[in-house]
């Protein structure tokens, strides 16, 4: 009981002692200067520039993308075009062949 009394009277004086310590001011903060306000705002225009260029060139890229596409499908549909018509040259000279066999 002893002990425990002596440490509550221990805390009593460090609250006591602590609440007389006058507090510390805060510092007032500093207003920034034009020229940081300046720099701070071209670091931030070169960042939105960096961002557009980055649109763009993917935009860019996109459109290259599109029209490789399209080509190569234009391509493949001139190359189905092609088999196609050499097919039907195939049926007909097969036709052609059989009825000059058969007037033979």
């Amino acid at each position: 009981m002893n002990k425990l009394l002596a440490s509550l009277i221990a805390t009593l004086f460090v609250g006591v002692a602590a609440a007389q310590t006058p507090a510390v001011p805060a510092t007032p903060a500093t207003p920034a200067t034009p020229a940081v306000k300046a720099e701070v705002k071209a670091d931030k225009a070169a960042a939105a520039t960096v961002k557009s260029e980055a649109k763009v060139e993917k935009a860019e890229a996109k459109a290259v993308e599109k029209t490789s596409k399209a080509d190569a499908k234009t391509k493949a549909k001139a190359e189905g075009k092609v088999t196609k018509a050499e097919k039907t040259d195939a049926k007909a000279e097969a036709k052609a062949d059989v009825k000059a066999t058969a007037s033979k």
